[in-house]
């Protein structure tokens, strides 16, 4: 139960020993050092991303200085028998790949041979002599994604054999009609072991991925669960249509609702506590012709960015839009379609301006997340309790800022109007595609053009793109004006730094990992005011709000595409030229 020991004492750090080499100079090692500040990624695994040394480079250096012989990992297919002997948690942790065993010696794949916590965490739980071999920390993540992933396919492969030779579910012929539904048996079915398995591990899967919304769909010979993941929706699986209404009960029964019910839509909530964290599940049931299909939307509170100067704002729009939320009264409108990171930036709002001194209250349907000092209400229909009767009960509640979670009448806007004409900041959203014709879409409601323009203080449009993934971003080359026929308009820059993902397996090797919110932010100057007032169109709007400094959706995402955020094909599908 020992390990090899590694050819000679570590004595001095691997920078220096790079350094005494020659193989990098001193203000590069300084750079990676700084680079490396608060991070987890390895020193060496910098100096490579930064271009100072090769990986090759690396991995010779390390191999000579400890006398480890080093191993490509490209083609190297690891056996089952030998994944199982350290889990994937471990081999994630420490970054190691068990290779093969030969006895009682283990060959151990390692990006950092020094690590002698590692080597005897291994060592202890294998039981076995550990053999270290030196790999690139890249090589090493991406082995350890694909045959740790391969195994959990198997195993999830003879789990589906298992529900499909036990499950005795049959699916009805004909209309999805609950009169014709056992349900005892669905909550049997619904209850067993497999089917509660199968359940529990995707959605576990979904949060490891860090996917927004799981879609469970289906179709009239097959079922598939889907994943959004960064905007952009993955086929994960497709387990057999006869499990199909038992997945579905098991999710009825976890939210709570009437598993007897197969004919209108059912709305819920899932409580799942997930390690140490707590994460809830907005579930909707919808039934279709070939069965109900649910889809879970994931609320992870603690991925809430509530720091508004993360969000992705530029410094003039930031401005902009900070002036207006610390203004005593008025409205501020948010636009953009559902999945735009609306209710984030609200959010975000309200946590700036949430002190002692105010009365926050908010209407939402339904609450995604608690805010500490704000009280918030569920609306609900059903019981007479929505938008416009909640919005009237806030003014007797002594309110000093509202939110009004979403526009969808003119009672709603009416209300919400007379309350920023009345004292109140009022924060509410609306679905338009951009600034300019949200003014159009509330005289389409049926708002007067005086209200609209006294009560107005900006609006904010809003899309989410994919972020270029900082594992595997390389520099592109390319010029400022590359971008003019997409909208760009020049602003004379030399220093561009178009970027690309390469694909590595932090991001599933689509190149782009994480998203960045793209704003236009159309503050109501006083002309402004004056057009709202004479209604005037909207192509007017546009250009006279251009005029006072507004970048549009468009002009915004290919700023992000100068600063490398992201790319210019990404821009061009979340905007509008």
């Amino acid at each position: 139960m020992k390990h090899s020991k590694l050819g000679q004492p570590q004595t001095r750090r691997l920078g220096d020993l790079l350094v005494a080499e020659g193989l990098i100079s001193e203000a590069q090692l300084k750079q990676a050092l700084a680079e490396q500040k608060g991070k987890t990624e390895k020193l060496g695994s910098i100096l490579a991303r930064l271009g100072f040394i090769t990986e090759e480079q690396l991995i010779g250096f390390l191999s000579r200085q400890y006398g480890i012989p080093s191993i490509t990992l490209n083609n190297i297919d690891v056996d089952a028998e030998t994944l199982r002997l350290v889990p994937a948690p471990i081999a994630r942790k420490y970054e190691v790949l068990p290779v093969k065993r030969i006895g009682g010696t283990l060959t151990l794949a390692m990006a950092d041979p020094t690590n002698v916590f590692a080597l005897d965490d291994v060592a202890f739980m294998t039981s076995l002599q550990i053999l270290p071999v030196v790999a690139p920390q890249a090589a090493i993540r991406k082995a350890i994604d694909k045959a740790y992933e391969s195994v959990q396919q198997s195993s999830m492969n003879e789990m589906l054999t298992e529900i499909t030779a036990d499950a005795n579910v049959e699916v009805l012929e004909g209309e999805s009609d609950s009169a014709g539904v056992d349900v005892f048996e669905l909550k049997e079915s619904a209850d067993e072991a497999p089917v509660v398995k199968l359940v529990n591990m995707v959605l576990v899967d979904a949060i490891r991925k860090g996917a927004s919304d799981l879609h469970w769909e289906p179709y009239e010979k097959h079922f598939r669960i889907r994943f959004r993941i960064d905007g952009v929706l993955h086929e994960m699986l497709s387990p057999p249509k006869r499990l199909e209404p038992a997945i579905i009960s098991r999710l009825k029964i976890m939210s709570n609702l009437d598993i007897s019910e197969r004919r209108v839509p059912q709305d819920g909530r899932i409580k799942l506590r997930f390690g140490t964290k707590e994460i809830d599940f907005r579930v909707s049931i919808l039934p279709t012709i070939f069965g109900e299909k649910a889809v879970l939307r994931i609320l992870d509170k603690e991925s809430l960015q509530l720091d508004m100067t993360k969000l992705g704002f530029d410094t003039w729009s930031y401005e902009k839009f900070g002036h207006a939320i610390h203004q005593p009264y008025g409205m501020v409108l948010i636009t953009g379609p559902t999945g735009s990171g609306k209710t984030t930036t609200l959010y975000s709002a309200i946590a700036t301006i949430n002190s002692p001194e105010h009365n926050i209250m908010t209407a939402e349907d339904p609450v995604e997340y608690n805010l500490k000092g704000v009280n918030q209400v569920q609306v609900n229909d059903g019981v007479g309790r929505t938008f416009a009767a909640v919005l009237r009960s806030f003014l007797r509640q002594d309110p000093d800022i509202i939110l009004v979670g979403e526009t969808r009448d003119l009672e709603t806007a009416q209300i919400s109007i007379r309350a920023a004409l009345t004292g109140h900041l009022v924060f509410t959203t609306l679905h338009t595609n951009d600034c300019p014709s949200t003014v159009a879409r509330l005289f389409d409601m049926g708002i007067q053009p005086f209200l609209l323009s006294s009560a107005l203080l900006l609006i904010l449009a809003q899309r989410l793109g994919r972020r270029i993934c900082k594992d595997c971003r390389q520099p592109v080359e390319g010029k400022e004006e590359d971008l003019v026929p997409y909208g760009h308009v020049p602003l004379g820059l030399t220093n561009v730094n178009f970027s690309r993902g390469k694909g590595c397996a932090t991001c599933n090797f689509t190149g782009m990992k994480g998203r960045v919110a793209i704003y236009e932010v159309m503050p109501v100057t006083e002309p402004l005011r004056d057009m709202i007032l004479k209604n005037a169109p909207t192509a007017d709007i546009r250009e006279q709000a251009q005029k006072d400094g507004m970048k549009t959706l468009r002009q915004a995402g290919l700023m992000k595409v100068i600063e490398g955020t992201t790319t210019v094909e990404e821009v061009l599908r979340v905007t509008l030229a």
